[in-house]
């Protein structure tokens, strides 16, 4: 996310110990705590030292970017957002989140309560007060369902709707709504019960499930299945699968590829089914859900969703006033299944809440640490409740069982270990195990070997998967430990080999589960001239479709601009989207003119210059490189600043047969003279290191990689952030903005 995110969305992220935040600070100075807001645009801003990428995140839903000031120092200052309050009634929780300058890890501001009296976007509070959740009903040809509604405005209508069905109306009766449900020829069955309310707005507001039974209540047993090899699957390539059919033949050849790299078979898909680009999945098109589910199973793969928290962040789903949107994407699942066919039904949900990136989780340990529990639990009692077959699987990080934060944590009684409190409750765990060599004190087999030992301590055969990442980590951690994706795909499935080995024995040994599905897609055999990387057999030679809807554009600032736009289609995978960007209107996309690239069906485009129009086309590729036609023009105009565009001028790497060094230069883009700047970046490919530079007083910096293969390799520097008072980076002007050497030379 998506996921994770950033990830994920925020995808899921690098996972090393918690350790002790740098110095930094990030407030919210205004509005004030309790300050009523009119309806409209109200500007809310705060200070920042030590700390980049703030972004205003409002009732834990919604990210807006901020603009940031530098006017105390290359990375102090003050920031700001306009938010849009008419779209709100009621109170907003409003949080600054950013990052640390120099461990990268999240900082937050305290959390501000403001209030809008909006009444004409008051949501509806819905509940269902009869029958009630968990009760046994009575076989009738009128059995009531009442409803009760609360709400600002005049409503409009409410509905009621059974295991995912059509909405029926329910009318007013007593002071309450009521639909007469007909329950006469069911027989032992579960039935999920919702309701929504709509007011002469058009403002809907729904109400949790009610899961009732008819007869014998049917507990069905969380019987877990072997699940190796497994692979997440987020959001941006999860709807791929749900709405361009030809993505599942791409899915298939990957997961069944044992030959390309000695690999075994992947047969479980952890799916993100989060709603994406404007789509929720499960509630908007369950019918694409189930037919790639069927599929699966047809093919002899497991599915299990994959959720998180229901907010963005996704992990503000571990806070207590957020629960309620973790309980719904649980409810989501758990209705799905209820309204499906056997064979369309997921196998289980794993669920993906990172509690340990919120700062509190060390600041005010255990507030988070038991917070967090609760609403694993509050989503099994769901699932209970509903009385389905639905493992649940939980990915905790290796350090569950080994760092202080996570250790002595008193929970309903007992005093234990935060992934021994979590074992207890769940059907299995998936262990992001995030290291990128099997032996050694912090290798994948000694992190991973407490949580199998308590398993089976208590008895749960299979239920431990660990994990392992390949994702390029850019922005956080260590990424010399952390991902494979600096040693390719050879090296890290001898690696995994020994795990196997390791553990094969084991009685709660239940395999091993990729992160994720795209990043091992580009993940090649080893970088260098002799790497290769997947490829479908036979390739798929068709370009995509043209997108199925015209870009837009809309300006954020002086140097960025954001697009939207359509999805294509393909009988393969779509990889990813070209973005073309040019100053001249009326222009033919060419190489040349490839401003950007994304998985998104958006792109921020970043670096640009103030005061100027830029004009853009956007087109799809597949995964064996073939292009669609490009869109219709869009245009933007970017704003005014009194900052100066800077840019790298000159950058090289060079292989001295143990480590790459990099020289760079960073420059005035209008005089093109050297200036003096922060650098901060990372190596990429075969390197891993992230680095910290000061240029001289000439623009010129140089550092080098960790050691490195010497027989062959390739490795790249790529910067991250440039930083110089009085100026911004322009990098979509660099010259160039990553640099690159391979040996030995073709």
């Amino acid at each position: 996310m998506f996921a994770c995110i950033f990830l994920c969305l925020v995808p899921l992220i690098a996972i090393p110990a918690p350790s002790a935040f740098a110095e930094s600070r990030l407030t919210l100075d205004s509005p004030a705590e309790g300050e009523q807001l009119p309806p409209g645009i109200v500007r809310i801003s705060g200070q920042y030292s030590e700390t980049y990428d703030i972004k205003l995140v409002v009732n834990g839903l919604r990210q807006i970017p901020t603009v940031m000031e530098a006017t105390y120092g290359s990375e102090s200052g003050t920031w700001f957002a306009d938010l849009d309050t008419s779209r709100f009634d009621g109170t907003i929780s409003l949080v600054a989140k950013g990052t640390q300058t120099s461990t990268r890890y999240g900082v937050s501001s305290a959390t501000t309560a403001v209030y809008v009296d909006n009444p004409q976007v008051s949501i509806p509070q819905v509940q269902i007060v009869s029958p009630e959740d968990g009760s046994k009903i009575k076989r009738s040809t009128k059995l009531p369902v009442k409803v009760r509604v609360d709400a600002k405005n005049d409503i409009d209508r409410v509905e009621v709707r059974i295991n995912g069905g059509p909405w029926a109306t329910a009318l007013p009766r007593k002071g309450q709504y009521e639909y007469i449900w007909n329950t006469k020829k069911s027989k032992n069955e579960t039935f999920s019960i919702e309701a929504r309310a709509i007011d002469e707005y058009g403002n809907e507001g729904r109400s949790t499930t009610s899961y009732v039974y008819t007869g014998l209540k049917n507990v069905e047993p969380n019987t877990l299945q072997p699940q190796d090899r497994a692979i997440w699957i987020w959001e941006k390539a999860a709807y791929n699968l749900f709405l361009n059919p030809g993505s599942k033949h791409a899915l298939k050849a990957l997961a069944d590829d044992t030959d390309t790299f000695g690999s075994d078979p992947i047969t479980t898909f952890y799916i993100g089914v989060f709603p994406y680009e404007g789509v929720d999945i499960l509630e908007d098109e369950p019918e694409r859900v189930r037919e790639f589910v069927k599929w699966a199973h047809d093919n002899g793969y497991q599915v299990h969703a994959c959720i998180a928290g229901g907010t963005v962040p996704p992990y503000y789903g571990a806070l207590a006033p957020f629960h309620g949107y973790a309980i719904r994407e649980m409810e989501k699942v758990i209705n799905y299944n209820l309204s499906s066919a056997p064979e369309e039904r997921f196998d289980g949900v794993n669920v993906d809440i990172e509690p340990y990136i919120l700062p509190e989780f060390r600041a005010q340990k255990p507030e988070v640490q038991l917070q967090y529990l609760d609403i694993l639990q509050k989503m099994i009692e769901r699932r209970d409740t509903a009385g389905i077959h639905l493992p649940f699987g939980p990915a905790i990080p290796r350090w569950f069982d080994s760092s202080d934060v996570a250790q002595d944590i008193t929970w309903n009684g007992e005093t234990k270990w935060l992934s021994e409190h979590v074992q207890d409750m769940s059907d299995y765990i998936s262990i992001m195990d995030y290291r990128d060599t099997a032996d050694g004190s912090a290798g994948i087999i000694v992190q991973a070997q407490g949580e199998l030992d308590y398993a089976a301590s208590i008895g749960k055969p299979g239920s431990v998967v660990v994990g392992v990442e390949t994702l390029d980590i850019a922005n956080s951690g260590d990424p010399e430990t952390i991902t494979f994706r600096e040693e390719g795909r050879t090296y890290m499935e001898a690696e995994l080999d020994k795990v196997y080995a390791a553990f094969a024995e084991h009685p709660a040994f239940g395999g091993i589960a990729m992160h994720h599905y795209d990043s091992i897609r580009w993940l090649p055999s080893e970088w260098g001239p002799g790497g290769f990387k997947w490829t479908m057999d036979p390739p798929d030679v068709s370009p995509p479709s043209p997108l199925n809807g015209d870009p837009t554009a809309s300006t954020v600032n002086h140097s960025s601009i954001d697009l939207n736009y359509g999805r294509a289609t393909d009988d393969s995978d779509i990889e990813e989207y070209i973005i073309y960007r040019s100053t001249e209107p009326g222009f033919v996309p060419d190489d040349s003119l490839i401003g950007g690239r994304s998985r998104d069906l958006s792109y921020r485009d970043s670096g640009l210059l103030p005061d100027t129009v830029y004009y853009y086309r956007v087109a799809a590729v597949d995964i064996s490189g073939n292009i669609g036609p490009a869109s219709a023009e869009v245009a933007s105009v970017t704003t005014s600043t009194y900052l100066r565009p800077m840019i790298v001028g000159d950058m090289n790497v060079t292989f001295d047969g143990t480590r790459a060094k990099v020289t760079l230069q960073v420059i005035d883009l209008e005089t093109g003279e050297g200036i003096p700047a922060e650098v901060h970046g990372r190596f990429v490919y075969n390197g891993g290191k992230y680095v910290d530079l000061q240029t001289d007083a000439d623009g010129y910096a140089t550092a080098t990689s960790e050691a490195l293969p010497p027989a062959s390799g390739m490795v790249g520097f790529w910067p991250q952030r440039i930083v110089a008072g009085g100026y911004y980076w322009a990098s979509a002007y660099d010259r160039p903005h990553i640099a690159t050497v391979s040996w030995p030379e073709n």
